[in-house]
């Protein structure tokens, strides 16, 4: 059973905590930190001129001594050789050998493959071109080719046709143009003679002229009864 109805004489308690001061999550302190623009941006960092060679070369530098295996040139070591004789020189002359031979080498083989590309994508684009063509001029030959036998083939088609229907309606007037070949024709008159004459039934009611009318007391043997009878039951 429930007791959800009765009294509560003990309650729950809650701890005595030491709390501080409540604030809303609005009122937080917030946006304390300025934002500035950062180079790329279109801030004041972008009006200064940069020298891309310099940096590229720079980043080159870096490269090659990760290769092999080197220190890694610093700022302050790329100060002091600009000041004896610029980084660009430096960087440009470069400290070993090694660097300006692969340097040529690989010149070398680019030109090379560069008139090898050349000459074969010319050579390619001809056999391209007039392949193309003889392509075109095939397919068209086999549409034209097709269209014809298709045509060829209506036009038999047709004159088979033709010819069998010819064929029948010769037979027919065979079998059935002479009456005395054929038993079942009929020589029978088929209109009546009076079929077109302008003037008909003229002599309708000319058989009771004559009678006379009397007044049965009878609907089965009154005179309308018996023409009604006569004429649409027989």
């Amino acid at each position: 059973m429930t007791t959800a109805h009765r009294p509560t004489f003990d309650p729950a308690r809650g701890k005595e905590a030491q709390r501080g001061p409540a604030y809303h999550q609005r009122l937080l302190p917030a946006h304390t930190q300025l934002k500035v623009r950062k180079p790329g941006q279109g801030g004041d960092a972008d009006n200064q001129v940069r020298d891309l060679r310099a940096e590229l070369l720079q980043a080159e530098a870096a490269h090659f001594a990760k290769l092999q295996g080197g220190p890694i040139p610093v700022p302050q070591e790329l100060e002091a050789i600009e000041a004896q004789g610029g980084v660009k020189r430096a960087l440009e002359n470069g400290d070993t050998e090694d660097e300006e031979g692969l340097e040529a080498k690989r010149r070398r083989v680019l030109e090379e493959t560069r008139d090898i590309d050349a000459d074969s994508e010319e050579e390619d684009s001809s056999e391209d071109d007039s392949d193309d063509d003889e392509d075109e001029t095939a397919e068209l030959q086999r549409e034209l080719e097709k269209i014809k036998r298709e045509r060829a083939e209506k036009r038999e088609q047709e004159e088979r046709e033709k010819a069998a229907v010819e064929e029948a309606e010769r037979e027919h007037d065979i079998a059935l143009g002479n009456p005395l070949l054929n038993p079942k024709s009929d020589f029978n008159v088929k209109r009546r003679w009076d079929d077109d004459v302008i003037f008909k039934n003229q002599a309708r009611g000319t058989d009771d002229k004559g009678k006379k009318k009397e007044f049965v007391n009878d609907l089965l043997r009154s005179d309308f009864h018996k023409r009604f009878m006569s004429k649409y039951v027989r």
